[in-house]
């Protein structure tokens, strides 16, 4: 039996840039020998997937659906370098490929799913991943995704860039009225970008933070430091109106609150709804975006 710990694969791992069922395959059939996996791992073609790997991927694409019945939905991003990349079908294929692996195995984080069967094929998502990064020749990364169980409505906005899955507490979940209500929700947090659903989920220091912010704002505006103090509770309403879904202007009928438009359409469908959570993903949030200098492309192919 091949002599290996979990550092061994985490080193080799690191050296190379592959996956870390890839690294332990590798040490396995080079019995613990370092540079034979590494040489492995080369003859299998994942040293070229490694050397993408280093390259910056910040495009790609967000993605979210849900079951037929609605009772499961997930949300994924997969990045990839480039624009011209996350529009093949090929490259959006494999994200639904992605998607339906996460509903159907429930997997904890990407580790664990790139381990799964992906859905329909008999590869591994590693396996797949690999495969599109050697056809495609782009840097391939699934970054994040989510799933959730319960009422599920999900929206995908301009073909990737966000995606948006919203999960309800709902008795009218076979309704094709709440599905349309279910996309408006959806639709709103994409627009708007949404940070918190209520009030109580505003932490603390961050609320703090806000009304430290407002009372200089006050104080500077010539206001009494006396009433300070009751102008920045004023003020809060406001950002909570700003900041949290259910107090948020609905953009349809912005005379209503999101709130109000729930206990409306429940109201009006004979049941009850309440929006439990909501995950938003647009594609390249937080990455370090590639920068092509084209100048110094052609520069350097006249030398």
């Amino acid at each position: 039996m091949a002599s290996f710990t979990a550092k061994d694969v985490k080193a080799l791992r690191e050296q190379t840039g592959c996956g870390m069922m890839d690294c332990k395959k590798a040490l396995v059939e080079a019995d613990g020998d370092m540079d034979k996996a590494v040489d492995f791992l080369r003859e299998q073609g994942l040293a070229k997937q490694a050397k993408k790997a280093s390259r910056i991927a910040a495009e790609g694409m967000a993605f979210a659906m849900t079951s037929d019945d609605l009772k499961k939905g997930v949300v994924i991003e997969v990045n990839a370098e480039t624009d011209f990349v996350a529009k093949n079908a090929d490259f959006q294929a494999f994200v639904k490929t992605c998607a339906q692996t996460v509903m159907d195995n429930a997997p904890a984080d990407v580790e664990a799913l790139l381990a799964c069967q992906a859905s329909g094929t008999d590869k591994t998502v590693a396996e797949l991943l690999q495969e599109k990064v050697l056809v495609i020749g782009e840097n391939i990364q699934l970054r994040r995704f989510k799933m959730m169980e319960g009422a599920c409505v999900a929206y995908v906005h301009a073909g990737g860039v966000i995606g948006v899955l919203v999960n309800f507490d709902t008795d009218l979940a076979d309704k094709p009225e709440f599905v349309t209500y279910g996309k408006d929700i959806a639709m709103q947090i994409a627009a708007l970008n949404t940070p918190y659903l209520k009030a109580e989920d505003v932490p603390a220091d961050v609320l703090e933070h806000e009304k430290e912010i407002m009372k200089a704002e006050v104080i500077n505006s010539g206001k009494p430091e006396a009433i300070a103090d009751k102008i920045v509770m004023g003020k809060i309403g406001k950002y909570y109106k700003e900041n949290c879904l259910l107090d948020q202007a609905f953009v349809k009928e912005n005379k209503i609150s999101v709130q109000q438009y729930t206990n409306n359409t429940a109201k009006e469908l004979g049941g009850s709804i309440v929006i439990k959570e909501f995950v938003r993903f647009e594609k390249g949030e937080g990455l370090e975006k590639r920068q092509d200098d084209f100048a110094a492309e052609v520069a350097s192919m006249t030398k």
